[in-house]
């Protein structure tokens, strides 16, 4: 193996994002194929109640290991690297069996929350078998974090990255040819098929950490040299040293918690609301709650992975300006991230969001339901996005119980909104997600305004030239969104059919994309956020540095 220095590194880690991003989006068309709404619904059940238990027992656990192992050995405390990393093993190994367990006695219980008695849909024997088929992930997923975070604190970040990448590649594999199997060849039931499906974390987790092993094992050698030449024992306790990598992980375990409990609030409030308290049919209601949380969310991964891939070079920046006691360098870095998120999020979601039925259809076919649900959903990515940039920077300045503080506030909010919002939404003629979504919403944006209150009061951010640029930006989508609306009474964006809407995608995309590149270029807002070095480098490479007149 070979160590990666920062900037390769951190390339090759946003390539692998990005690579396991575009597998698990467009792996939904076949997917969605053959298992339909109902099948989405109970992947839904199985995968959100997983994704919890999972950040409880592994998120966070790279990061803390990979700072742990840095940490030590840029000390020179080679032996106690190599006993962090095997009480890290031992102490995930310790959360993934109780949460295993957990899953496996508890999944009825949490079938029942999800669907009470509610008949005609998924049953609570359906959804407490994919529970307990997905717990067994659980077993593999959280040892193949550690080992990924030991690996990559020794800046092997490769290895890394090609573990993720080939996990996803199984886990698609498994999705869709064994469910394809399951339902076409083999004629099982739906039951069967899902659990398969959510088998593949299992399985993939599994060929990700045979591949490290393997790896690390025949770079032995390379691993532990630094054992190998030194002969000071030092004096730090497993209990330090548990403690550490707890205090390293928490932040990023409760946030990403509090993120997933949104889920779980809409699992759990969805069905039985509609069903019961809205007289919505059962099929419509599982049906939401597959958009919601399934299909829909995919497709604002798409957005969302901007967020992430900002955060790669966000962090250690933040961290470098806030360690140097550079304030000023600083509240630049902060108020530039917010901009360049929402300069490129902003017309992303408006633009999926007008051509959500084409979008909905070239992805799944066409269904009016999802249409109108996606219209709106996607909008969470947004303020999802935002809030993820906004608890790093948090984090890097080390306010970690502000940060909880205020997560918890918003969720809070969606708590208490999503039941009332979902009645108030329904009684004004719109569907029951919206009031859903709202609240999601609404949650989100109490966490972030608390965030950015916090930051000006605490290190004196000045937000007034990102207030002047976002509503440039706005009023920018605005004209963007009207021109495409107007084109649309020439164009339909109505359609049943796939081939035809990737052509409306494509050719509503250009017209939104030049419009809104055209706008920022004569208002000089592109190059004032972007900014005009990297411009000017890019127009070089592409040899048109000249067909853009501009002045600064």
């Amino acid at each position: 193996m070979k160590k990666n220095p920062f900037l390769q590194g951190a390339m090759i880690a946003t390539i692998g994002i990005i690579i396991t991003k575009i597998l698990g989006i467009i792996y939904v068309i076949p997917f969605y194929a053959i298992i339909g709404v109902q099948g989405g619904a109970l992947y839904g059940y199985a995968y959100s109640i997983y994704s919890i238990f999972l950040k409880l027992s592994s998120i966070g656990i790279p990061l803390a290991m990979s700072k742990l192992i840095s940490e030590y050995n840029t000390l020179e405390y080679f032996d106690i690297k190599e006993r962090a990393f095997l009480i890290g093993k031992k102490f995930v190994l310790l959360l993934s069996v109780i949460s295993f367990f957990i899953l496996i006695f508890f999944a009825p219980l949490l079938a029942h929350i999800f669907i009470g008695d509610i008949q005609g849909g998924n049953t609570i024997e359906d959804v407490t078998f994919v529970i307990r088929v997905v717990a067994s992930a659980i077993l593999i997923v959280p040892i193949l974090s550690v080992t990924r975070g030991y690996l990559q604190g020794h800046r092997f970040i490769t290895p890394s990255s090609i573990s993720q990448v080939l996990e996803q590649i199984v886990r698609v594999i498994i999705i869709v040819v064994g469910s394809y199997l399951c339902m076409v060849v083999f004629d099982l039931s739906l039951k069967f098929t899902i659990g398969l499906a959510v088998f593949g974390a299992t399985l993939g987790a599994f060929i990700s950490y045979l591949y490290l092993i393997i790896k690390m094992g025949k770079n032995k050698n390379e691993l532990n040299r630094e054992n190998e030449s030194s002969k000071i024992l030092h004096k730090i306790s497993e209990k330090d040293i548990l403690i550490k990598l707890l205090s390293y992980s928490a932040p990023f375990i409760f946030s990403s918690l509090i993120l997933s409990f949104y889920h779980f609030v809409d699992l759990s409030t969805i069905v039985k609301t509609m069903v019961r308290g809205l007289n919505y049919d059962i099929v419509e209601a599982e049906t939401t709650i597959s958009i919601l949380l399934v299909w829909g969310l995919k497709l604002n991964m798409i957005i969302m992975a901007i967020a992430t891939g900002l955060t790669t070079s966000l962090l250690p920046n933040i961290i470098s300006s806030y360690v140097a006691d550079n304030l000023t360098d600083l509240r630049y870095k902060i108020n530039r991230s917010i901009q360049i998120l929402l300069f490129v999020t902003l017309p992303m979601a408006v633009g999926l969001s007008l051509l959500a039925g084409p979008v909905w259809t070239l992805f799944y076919g066409y269904n009016q339901l999802g249409t109108l649900v996606f219209k709106y959903s996607i909008m969470i990515s947004i303020f999802t996005s935002l809030l993820i940039i906004l608890n790093i920077i948090l984090q890097s300045l080390n306010q970690f119980k502000k940060m909880f503080t205020f997560i918890l506030t918003g969720f809070v909010i969606k708590l208490l909104f999503n039941i009332p919002l979902m009645y108030s939404f329904s009684s004004i003629g719109f569907h029951a997600s919206y009031g859903v979504i709202t609240a999601s919403i609404i949650g989100y944006f109490i966490s972030i305004g608390l965030i950015l209150r916090f930051l000006k009061k605490s290190i004196g951010v000045n937000y007034e030239d990102t207030f002047n640029k976002i509503i440039n930006i706005f009023f920018t989508v605005v004209i963007m969104s009207v021109v495409i609306l107007l084109i649309q009474f020439v164009v339909p964006v109505d359609t049943a059919n796939r081939l035809h809407a990737l052509g409306l995608i494509i050719f509503y995309s250009i017209i939104g994309a030049s419009i809104y590149i055209y706008i920022t270029i004569k208002n000089k807002l592109l190059f004032e956020i972007v900014g005009k070095s990297f411009i000017e480098r890019i127009l070089t490479k592409m040899k048109i540095n000249n067909f853009i007149n501009y002045d600064l």
